[in-house]
């Protein structure tokens, strides 16, 4: 099923990132003791550096991607929960998976907090391998995954 076209958010977007963003990582604020870290991001610096791409009209999912050297960060992903189960995830991890072979990049990285256990479930099912569990900051328990997505096409 192919969704609404995703596309570079541009200023205009950034109240609406954020509000994506807040909704859909609100509900892990009480069990992860603070607010995630995507949360707390500087959304409309990340806009015009070029790295977040949305979903819907209006928003309704948002993809932060960060090329590295040698891989593609996906930084943060968020689906308004009225739009959960619907196949918004799927799409922008598609997204991502086209954008790293775009620029060229192999390999996806990311990671999810340890109290995030529905995460643990879904970027297995996308093809993500957990590399390792560390703290990161001294504070932040993460699961650090990444995903092959072979060379450009």
């Amino acid at each position: 099923m192919t969704l609404t076209a995703i596309r570079p958010a541009t200023p205009d977007d950034v109240p609406a990132v954020k509000a994506v963003t807040d909704a859909a990582y609100q509900h892990y604020v009480e069990r992860i003791g603070r607010p995630p870290v995507p949360m707390l991001a500087d959304h409309g610096a990340n806009v015009a550096a070029g790295r977040v791409f949305v979903v819907g009209e209006p928003v309704h999912g948002v993809l932060v991607l960060v090329p590295e050297p040698d891989h593609l960060f996906l930084d943060s992903i968020a689906v308004h929960p009225d739009r959960a189960g619907q196949g918004v995830g799927r799409e922008l991890l598609a997204h991502a998976d086209a954008y790293a072979r775009e620029l060229g990049l192999s390999e996806i990285r990311l990671y999810t907090n340890a109290l995030m256990w529905e995460n643990q479930k879904i970027y297995p099912r996308h093809g993500y391998e957990m590399v390792e569990r560390r703290l990161d900051e001294g504070v932040y328990d993460r699961f650090h995954y990444r995903k092959s997505v072979g060379p450009k096409a």
